[in-house]
């Protein structure tokens, strides 16, 4: 019977999952698993009737679970390390007679290195991502800095006191025609600001019914009114809470609601409509218009409490023809986007691109992105040139073009637009002749570059040396 309890025991000791190891009270191993030992280094048949002792002197077992447990005489867990480059993660137990006294230790094995390989690689994967989001948000900072197009010094000046209060909770409101670029200023200063990773919600007030404006600004509690959703609704400003909110024509504001947003400014709380309890609301506010609110007070549709709020730091974006300077760097911008949009590779005839850069732009940057993602699409040829610029446009360039003349009713019926863009370009080339001293200020003055200005004094040459009696310009 013993003699079958023996071999019972070797044959679950040798088929366990688990590599168990038996020693004496002196720490002589008795059994063990064959394959046990391949761990450590030792051959499958060398490990009975050694010492742990001996193995850890050794540096086989470092430290051995079996020998700790029998120093302590209780339960012992550990990591080991072997010669062989592995984690062990090793559990002894004691074993007592009836008597109390300990007679064995018996200790299971299992190899980790697997594991603690992938909480190395994890830990760096970590790490890795880590870097990632901060270059992400490098990026997306960077990203916002370049949707800020500009070369002109009025916009360099804008532009530095832009960033002087992104990082402020400083309220700003934007002033300037439409399509200049307030909201994308506005999105800038978010992204740039430590509300950047919270939400910018941009409310345009003149696209919102009068009679759903309030609760859409401040929203609503269930069974508010018919036709409400059942659950309430959050309003707009609860939505920018903790990042930024950006109201767009906030000259289109019905004057009950001015009450309303004045009181939330002030209080940074708020109440729904058909609500008891008011809610806290933290949010940076931006607005914009193209109005002028301080007559607007005057008239008495605009409250002059709420114009003081929202004036604390007025910024003026000029208009695209006050600051011709951006107007080729935009062109450029808009051409490679639409482009790359619509996987085209239309360009700009010269000629035309020069139009452009002198058309006053009434529409500001939003008619610059329009008009080139009008002519990709439409026009067949690779070259966009000027007889394909929208019958509207080619008769406001008749009528706005930046010239120092007016044109004449006979003249501009006898010519076609070739000819009268030419007559154009020869007349501003002319002017910039007499009044400029060099080609690089010609440069300038036109918004071309200086090797275009002496190709073009070439190609007007016997012309201008016949009508002008000045000297000419220096290159």
């Amino acid at each position: 019977m013993e003699e079958e309890l023996q071999l019972e025991l070797n044959k679950i000791i040798e088929t366990s999952n688990n590599n168990i190891t038996i020693t004496d009270e002196h720490g002589i191993i008795l059994r063990s698993n064959p394959n046990h030992w391949t761990m450590y280094g030792l051959n499958a048949d060398s490990y009975i009737g050694k010492s742990v002792y001996d193995l850890e002197d050794e540096g086989v077992l470092s430290p051995s679970v079996n020998a700790l447990v029998l120093k302590e005489k209780s339960f012992i867990q550990i990591l080991q390390h072997t010669k062989t480059g592995q984690v062990v993660m090793s559990t002894g137990y004691p074993v007592f007679n009836k008597e109390g006294q300990l007679i064995r230790a018996i200790s299971y094995s299992q190899d980790q290195t697997e594991i603690v390989q992938l909480q190395v690689q994890y830990k760096q994967l970590q790490t890795k991502i880590a870097g990632f989001q901060t270059e992400v948000e490098e990026l997306r900072e960077k990203e916002a800095s370049h949707r800020i197009l500009f070369r002109s010094s009025k916009m360099q000046q804008l532009f530095k006191t832009i960033q002087r209060v992104a990082k402020t909770d400083a309220t700003i409101l934007f002033l300037g025609e439409s399509g200049v670029g307030k909201s994308t200023l506005a999105r800038f200063i978010h992204d740039q600001s430590d509300r950047h990773k919270e939400p910018f919600i941009e409310v345009n007030c003149s696209t919102i019914p009068e009679t759903l404006f309030e609760s859409e600004m401040f929203g609503y509690e269930r069974g508010s009114f018919t036709g409400a959703q059942k659950q309430g609704k959050q309003g707009l400003v609860e939505q920018a809470n903790h990042g930024t909110l950006f109201l767009d024509e906030i000259g289109e504001l019905p004057l009950a609601i001015q009450v309303k947003l004045l009181k939330v400014i002030q209080e940074k709380k708020l109440m729904r409509v058909g609500g008891k309890d008011e809610r806290l609301v933290n949010f940076r506010l931006i607005t914009a218009t193209n109005q002028d609110l301080k007559q607007m007070v005057d008239r008495g549709t605009f409250r002059l409490d709420l114009y003081y709020r929202l004036n604390v730091i007025p910024i003026d974006i000029p208009a695209l023809r006050e600051r011709k300077d951006d107007i080729a760097i935009l062109l450029q911008h808009y051409l490679q986007l639409i482009n790359e949009k619509y996987n085209s590779t239309k360009k700009l005839h010269p000629t035309t691109y020069e139009l452009l850069i002198h058309y006053k732009w009434p529409g500001n940057v939003r008619e610059i992105e329009n008009v080139l993602e009008r002519l990709i699409l439409t026009i067949e040829e690779q070259v966009i040139s000027p007889e394909h610029l929208p019958v509207d446009l080619q008769k406001n360039i008749k009528e706005t073009v930046d010239q120092p003349w007016s044109f004449d009713q006979d003249f501009v019926e006898r010519k076609s637009l070739k000819e009268t863009l030419e007559e154009v370009e020869y007349k501003l080339i002319s002017k910039a002749y007499v009044q400029c001293k060099t080609t690089y200020e010609m440069a300038e003055y036109l918004g071309i570059s200086q090797p275009s200005v002496i190709y073009k004094l070439k190609k007007y040459k016997e012309v201008i040396d016949q009508n002008s009696q000045d000297r000419k310009p220096s290159v």
